[in-house]
């Protein structure tokens, strides 16, 4: 008799309901099929056959949690990782303030203990470190985990869940930082997170808000590795279904903005910003169906407009490179059809990524000097929300008249 193939357990999986509450799941947008986002390509790779998933969006009818199926298990996107948070210097200020203001509110010293999931290459731990506050990072993705270890953050490779949770040392804070999204057990996440911390302490968990993602039209942060987008609405009920209540939030620019949720199991008293989030998100209609019908159109549009502007450069023989290789970069790169025929190369910060090929689409990626050797007319800034970094620093292009290109929420171009 032939084994099973665990894979057509997670398609299985993938059109069954809701991943937190098992209600009923309805379609969003469909953005076709796609790879891995962070699968990038040697060269020996590229005649190889390459996987391709539905990346197809739902949201379910009960708890309006928008979600992706599970096409692919964990170990196999995180295992080795080709994202590093410290290529971004925005990114790496953003850290240090966050762990400033964390100190300063939850009067953290070096009796207290902090432990981050997904903790990336110690990014932000590393300035709890040297403030002599005991941290500890958990990472699954084993390449990036050395990183941090190198900074000298304390690092855990594993993934997080119910039964990790309860065998650390309880934690004064635990932060969760654009890890939530890419978690396909939600339930068992989050039952984690509330064994690990401490009777009064206090949990930080930051996402991409689903508010702006709609109202920004930021169709590309949706790829694989995220399986789940968070309204407030709907994450207060996943954290309150475990025993943690959500008493403050704030509206973050990250990723072309987050919201940063305060939650403890402590029963303290809740700020007036939470019900006024939760209200902003109503009156978008994030708590029915009607409140997802026109995202499928305004991300066709999107398609065409960039699409139109980028063949009609080509057509009177404008260069146009990109700048970045960032997860979202390569579903807007997949889901728009855009190969090497219209992008000449891609650059980016990250050494990791220099001689690859984007997945699915084969753009070579340079290092951030091919530039200037090439002078391309136009540079499409994929990661846009980042973009005022990349402008200032790379504002030479202009000395030979090139102009940045910026795809989301709709084409604009800044000479």
């Amino acid at each position: 008799m032939k084994d099973a193939d665990p894979r057509e357990d997670l398609v299985a999986q993938a059109r069954t309901g809701c991943r937190f509450c098992g209600g009923p799941l309805h379609d969003v947008v469909d953005l076709g099929m796609s790879p891995l986002c962070e699968s990038f390509l040697a060269e020996e790779q590229l005649d190889r056959m390459e996987p391709f998933y539905p990346l197809k969006v739902r949201v379910c009818g009960d708890c309006f949690l928008m979600q992706l199926g599970q096409y692919v298990a964990p170990a196999d996107i995180f295992g080795e990782y080709a994202y590093f948070s410290s290529y971004s210097d925005t990114y790496l200020e953003h850290a240090r303030s966050y762990v400033e203001a964390m100190i300063a509110r939850l009067g953290l010293n070096g009796a207290s203990r902090v432990v981050e999931l997904a903790s990336n290459d110690g990014y932000l731990l590393r300035h709890f470190v040297a403030r002599g506050i005991p941290a500890l990072g958990i990472e699954p993705a084993a390449n990036v985990a050395r990183a941090a270890l190198a900074q000298g953050v304390p690092t855990r490779v594993a993934f997080f869940g119910a039964e990790l949770g309860g065998q650390l040392e309880p934690a004064d804070l635990v932060i969760a930082n654009n890890v939530l999204a890419q978690v396909p057990d939600l339930n068992d996440f989050v039952a984690g997170m509330r064994r690990l911390l401490k009777p009064h302490g206090v949990a930080t968990v930051e996402f991409p808000h689903l508010l702006t993602l709609i109202a920004g039209n930021q169709y590309d942060t949706i790829y694989h590795e995220h399986f789940s987008y968070f309204s407030l609405g709907t994450a207060r009920r996943i954290f309150a279904a475990h025993g943690l209540a959500v008493f403050d939030v704030e509206a973050i620019w990250t990723h072309g903005g987050s919201l940063r949720l305060y939650l403890a199991a402590d029963g303290r008293p809740v700020q007036p910003c939470v019900a006024e989030t939760v209200a902003k998100e109503a009156e978008a209609g994030l708590d029915r169906l009607a409140g997802f019908a026109h995202f499928a159109e305004q991300v066709r549009q999107a398609r065409w407009n960039l699409l139109d502007f980028l063949i009609r450069a080509k057509w009177y023989g404008k260069s146009i490179a990109a700048y970045g290789a960032p997860g979202k970069g390569n579903t807007l790169l997949n889901y728009c059809g855009i190969r090497g025929d219209i992008l000449d190369y891609a650059v980016d910060r990250n050494p990791y990524k220099h001689g690859k090929y984007t997945p699915g689409t084969h753009i070579p990626i340079h290092p951030p000097e091919r530039l200037s050797q090439t002078r391309p007319d136009y540079v499409l800034v994929l990661p846009w929300n980042l973009r005022h970094e990349i402008m200032d620093a790379h504002a030479y292009i202009r000395d030979w008249g090139g102009r940045f290109v910026v795809p989301i929420p709709d084409v604009a171009v800044f000479p």
